[in-house]
This record gives C-alpha cells, sequence and structure tokens, in this order.
C-alpha cells in the first residue's frame, strides 16, 4: 500500500519530486560530516538561520565521508508544503475547529510489518555508523536533531498511561550512549523523574525520520490537547489517519513503524556534562539554537544508551541544522493549534474573536505571535488585551503579539507588516507587561541586554501591537482592491 506524506519521510520526499521537481537537490559528492551543516545553510537555508528570505529547499547529501546513509536536510522548511501534507490540518486556525478537528483523530494501529524493522544492525551498536552532523567547528560534538522520543510509564497501566512524544537534542557521546537534554516541566522529564525515582529503568525509541504528522504533533502543548487525546491521536487527525505503531525489540517500548531509523534503548538514571570524552571545547556552546544563535552546553544531562538501531530498506538520515526554517515551520504550525486550543478551553469568549493564529518563521515559530481577529461590535475593541494577557500566561514564550484584522492575511509577513504600520500608532497602540519569565535563547531578554536598555528590574516583559481598525472606523479601513480577489478573473 502506498504511504501517505504525512505518516512518512520518503512519501513526503517523493511527493515534493513530483510536485516541485526544482526544489529537490542530490550532492553526491564526498562531503564530511563537518561540512554538510555549512554548505545547506549557505544554499539553501532561510531565516533565522541566515537572511535569506522565503522557503527553504530540501537537499540530500548521498556522499557523506564514512557512512553509508544519506543526509536528509530542509524538509520541513516550507510551511505551505508541510501543510499541503497535512490533511487534517485547517487552513485557518480558529479555536473551536482546532479543537474538534484534533478531538476526533484516529487513534494509533499496530502493525506486524514495520517498515522501521526492515533491517535490523547486527552486533554491538555503533552509532558513528549513523552521519550524525556537526554544524559549526564550535559544536559540543555530533548532535541527533530530529530524534523524535517516544516514552510511557512502564507502570501507567496496560495503555502505559500518557506518553511522552518529543524532539530533544542528542549529543553522540559515545558508541551506544547519547545525552538527551530534557526541559522541566515536559512529559520526558516527568517521566525520566517518575523512573529514576523508583530505582527503574525507563525504556524509549527515538524515531528518526519520523511521520510528518507525529514531528508536528509532538510540539503541541500536552496540556491544551482534549480530553482522551493524546499526542498521536493528534498526529492521526493531522495526518487523516491512524498512526502505525511496532512494538521494539530489544526494550518494553513502542516505535513509531514508519520511522526511517528507530533507535532503541533506556535511561537508568544516569547523568554526563553535555560533552564528548577527550573533545577540549572551552567555548560552552551546544549546536546553533532554533532562533538563530549558539546554544549553551548544560551539566548533569540524561544519558540514554541504545541498545539496537533498526532501520528501513535504503534509510534516510533526516536533520536539521538548528535554526533553519524548519524548526520554525514545525514548532509554528503545532504552536498556533496549542494557543488555538487552550483557548477555545479556557476563555471561549475570547476565542470567538480569533480568526486566525500564526508564528511567523522570524521568531522561530515561539515568538512572535500574529492573531488574527473578527470583529463584531465596539465591546470588541477592548478584548485584546485580555487575549494578550491569557496567550501570555498559558505560552511563556510568545514574546510579541501582533492583532491584524480578518482581512489580512497574517501568514504574510508584509501584509502583516502593512497592518502594522497604518492601523498602528506605537505611542497608543502597544502595550507592555513586567510580568513573564526571561527566556535564556533570546539575547535580547538576557541580563546583560537588560541592563544596557535600562531595565533595572531585569524583566524583559511581553508586548503586543493593536494593529486592528477601531470597530467604529472599519469604513475607514477599506483596500482599494477587493482582497481576496473576485472569482470572475480566475482562468
Amino acid at each position: 500500500m502506498m504511504e501517505h506524506p504525512a505518516c512518512s519521510v520518503r512519501a513526503a520526499l517523493a511527493d515534493l519530486r513530483e510536485r516541485a521537481p526544482t526544489r529537490c537537490h542530490e550532492y553526491a559528492g564526498t562531503m564530511a560530516r563537518t561540512e554538510i551543516a555549512g554548505h545547506f545553510a549557505e544554499r539553501h537555508a532561510g531565516t533565522p538561520a541566515t537572511g535569506r528570505a522565503g522557503a527553504e529547499d530540501v537537499a540530500l547529501y548521498s556522499g557523506v565521508e564514512g557512512a553509508a546513509l544519506p543526509v536528509l536536510l530542509g524538509l520541513y522548511g516550507d510551511g505551505a508544503r508541510v501543510r499541503g501534507w497535512l490533511p487534517g490540518l485547517p487552513r485557518r486556525v480558529r479555536p473551536d475547529d482546532a479543537r474538534r478537528r484534533l478531538a476526533g483523530g484516529p487513534d494509533p494501529v499496530w502493525t506486524g510489518a514495520a517498515p522501521c524493522r526492515q533491517e535490523v544492525w547486527a552486533g554491538p551498536v555503533d552509532l558513528s555508523r549513523l552521519p550524525v552532523l556537526t554544524a559549526t567547528p564550535r559544536d559540543a560534538g555530533p548532535y541527533v536533531t530530529m530524534g523524535l522520543i517516544h516514552a510511557r510509564d512502564p507502570e501507567g497501566g496496560p495503555e502505559g498511561g500518557e506518553d511522552a512524544l518529543s524532539v530533544h537534542r542528542m549529543l553522540v557521546t559515545g558508541r551506544d550512549r547519547l545525552t538527551v537534554w530534557m526541559l522541566p516541566g515536559r512529559r520526558l522529564r516527568a517521566l525520566y523523574d517518575a523512573a529514576t525515582a523508583r530505582g527503574n529503568r525507563l525504556p524509549v525509541t527515538v524515531g528518526i525520520g519520523a511521520p510528518p504528522a507525529a514531528v508536528v504533533a509532538s510540539a503541541l502543548g500536552t496540556a491544551f490537547l482534549p480530553a482522551g487525546t493524546g499526542k498521536l491521536k493528534a498526529a492521526g487527525a493531522l495526518a487523516g489517519r491512524p498512526i502505525a505503531l511496532a512494538p521494539a525489540l530489544t526494550q518494553p517500548a513502542v516505535a513509531l513503524a514508519a520511522s526511517e531509523i528507530v533507535l532503541e534503548g533506556y535511561f537508568d538514571g544516569t547523568v554526563a556534562d553535555e560533552a564528548v570524552p577527550g573533545r577540549d571545547r572551552p567555548s560552552g556552546v551546544s549546536l546553533p539554537e532554533f532562533l538563530g544563535y549558539d546554544g549553551r552546553t548544560k551539566p548533569d544531562v540524561p544519558v540514554m544508551t541504545v541498545t539496537a538501531v533498526t532501520t528501513r530498506r535504503d534509510a534516510l538520515y533526516q536533520a536539521v541544522i538548528g535554526p533553519g526554517r524548519e524548526q520554525s515551520v514545525v514548532l509554528g504550525i503545532a504552536g498556533a493549534l496549542s494557543v488555538g486550543l487552550s483557548l477555545a478551553a479556557e476563555e471561549p469568549a475570547l476565542a470567538a474573536l480569533v480568526c486566525d493564529l500564526h508564528f511567523p518563521a522570524a521568531g522561530g515559530g515561539m515568538l512572535l505571535l500574529a492573531v488574527g481577529i473578527a470583529k463584531t461590535g465596539p465591546e470588541d475593541d477592548g478584548r485584546l488585551e485580555p487575549l494578550a494577557r491569557h496567550v501570555f500566561a498559558r505560552h511563556p514564550f510568545v514574546k510579541l503579539i501582533v492583532f491584524a484584522d480578518e482581512e489580512i492575511d497574517i501568514a504574510n509577513e508584509e501584509d502583516l507588516l502593512w497592518a502594522v504600520v497604518t492601523r498602528s500608532n506605537l505611542r497608543t497602540d502597544c502595550a507592555s507587561f513586567a510580568d513573564a519569565p526571561n527566556m535564556p535563547m533570546d539575547p535580547s531578554q538576557g541580563a546583560a541586554w537588560l541592563e544596557a536598555r535600562g531595565a533595572g528590574d531585569g524583566r524583559a516583559g511581553r508586548s503586543f501591537i493593536d494593529a486592528t481598525t477601531p470597530f467604529r472606523l472599519k469604513a475607514e479601513t477599506v483596500r482599494s482592491f477587493p482582497w481576496p480577489p473576485s472569482s470572475r478573473w480566475k482562468d
């Protein structure tokens, strides 16, 4: 049976090759693993990795030095094509519609003929066989950047309780070892802490080249999912079909069956500094992060021991270079859905104002949020501040919100800026709040930056811009030419 692009990286790549062959590039020449990310950044990567505007092309590197598998970069670098692969994703993110769609997704299904087990590595695990990239000379070492971890509580009952499904930066520190940075408060960290507190191992799988629908669903806020909807069910909703699962071979764990590569393993409470033993990296850099700047290494990071590697035939090793457009697209699609879900569940009256949500790539898919507003009366003019406060409180990474009228295409950054310039005066239409945590990965929220700017309280704060027309003045901001255009000019 032919695979759907929502459920298979290779099907998504095949779809792109058929629909837009000029957007796919293959590089067969021999290239070191330390050169590929820079090559891709120079030729294809967009904002925030470079100053290049627009969507990213896809590149396949088949001549990786010392590795048999090709490296795939750029697959998620175009929001339009990713949305095209997800039939369950609404064209506009309206809160009630987002909640209804995700709640109605199919449960995952088990398969006995898992593509991810077509080949099983023999002998001791040796992760150096994978073409794991080192993005810059400053990096701590080679990082797995598109590894989707799946875990469930082994003591959580027949269904294992609420699953963890998330992408993490994973530094290869040995033949069968990776350090895995986990953000506190996230589901994987909670499962890890619970298992190690009991003196148990936490078995996991890592899908590299996992189904695109699962990758997007993994970035959803777990706290906002409708009751009874886990991330795998949400992935099924986005895909319009169930996500296939298979049991791991060496661990009591679950693998996403269509993944290109699966690492099986466990956490046992062992921790290590985020560094490769014997390599001197005094800079403290981890790897390029999603906002376009170098990240910092962490101490005492959980260590995963890998017990098996399985792959599809002719497997693709998928990666991202860090701050390319790919992470911004994935985080942005999931982030818009998460904001919609939280509004629908917690603030239905405010949710009714919202006709669309979009995270532009300029904010890494997390810091900058554009919100389409459909006002129905003059009282709606005063409801944007409580709407902004809800978003800032429930989605702490959001730094700046731009509210725009419903006829503005908020996914078009030029149209959004046009609204800001012609429908707002920042003297009266911009508000800031100081009661928000700082985000260390954003340089402008660092202590030294705030001190240089004279912020004595050390808080970066959050802001919103009201680029909507006051309700009683709607007639003053009618475009000279109707948009969207009328159908009479269609071919």
